[in-house]
Parts: C-alpha cells; sequence; structure tokens
C-alpha cells in the first residue's frame, strides 16, 4: 500500500514539473529574452528584423517614429559598416500586468575602428514594452547621451 501511494506521488510529481516546463515562461523572462533578441537583431545589421520588435505606434527621441527608427538604422549601418551596439545589463520593472519598462547602458561601437564618428559613447536608455497578444512590443524608447 505504502509502495503505490509513494509510485502516485511520484506520478503527480512528475506530471505537474512536465506541465510547468510546458507553461509560458514568467512575463519578465519573456520580456528579457525579447530584448536579447532584439539586440540580436542589431547585431545581425539587420534594419526590417529590428522593426519586427516596435509597436505600430512607436514613439523615440524627436518624435521617430517605427518608419524612421528603421531607416536611421539602416543609414547608420550603410555609413559604419562595421559598428555596434553593446547592451550594459537591463534594469526590468514590471510597472503592471501587460507594461514594463527596460533601462539599460549601451555603447556604440565601430567594431575594431572604434566609436562611431558624431555618434560616440555611452547612452543611457529607457525602454517601454507592452505585451500586445502574447509577445511583447517596444512602444516607446529614449536615449541621452552619457559620456
Amino acid at each position: 500500500m505504502l509502495y503505490r501511494w509513494g509510485l502516485k506521488s511520484l506520478s503527480a510529481a512528475c506530471m505537474a514539473l512536465a506541465i510547468a516546463a510546458c507553461s509560458r515562461p514568467e512575463p519578465e523572462v519573456a520580456l528579457r529574452e525579447r530584448v536579447s533578441a532584439l539586440q540580436d537583431a542589431i547585431g545581425a545589421r539587420d534594419p526590417a528584423a529590428m522593426q519586427q520588435f516596435l509597436s505600430a505606434d512607436f514613439i523615440g527621441n524627436d518624435g521617430m517614429d517605427r518608419r524612421a527608427a528603421r531607416a536611421y538604422a539602416a543609414l547608420l549601418m550603410r555609413r559604419h559598416p562595421r559598428s555596434g551596439v553593446v547592451f550594459g545589463p537591463l534594469r526590468v520593472d514590471m510597472a503592471s500586468p501587460g507594461h514594463a519598462t527596460v533601462g539599460f547602458d549601451a555603447i556604440a561601437t565601430a567594431g575594431p575602428d572604434g566609436p562611431l564618428p558624431g555618434h560616440a559613447g555611452v547612452y543611457a536608455v529607457r525602454t517601454a514594452w507592452r505585451d500586445q497578444d502574447g509577445e511583447w512590443m517596444l512602444y516607446r524608447a529614449e536615449w541621452t547621451r552619457k559620456l
């Protein structure tokens, strides 16, 4: 009898673990994965892939919209073919269900040639994200030069 009870308990525990493994990741984990995927798109130098992370109503510095953000990224990538952006550690604030802010420092580089002329340095970046149909979308971004 004790053997059956132990076997049932073990089976129930295994099923609970299997269900937990198949569930959606916690919102913060999913958001961090999404920001990492955005960084990968930037690292791949693909403005179209980068744009897929921006909501239709995206707004950036100086009123930059989704289309202008893609065009600006494409221009920088053409002018500086070995440039890149390195994100620092993320500071995530899950403001309310389905909404979050992510802050980080970013370093604009030109690969082995050093910082980008005119765009060089470290930037403080603050972004706002919302869950749209189960996918985190970036709807606001602000950046200021730190150094």
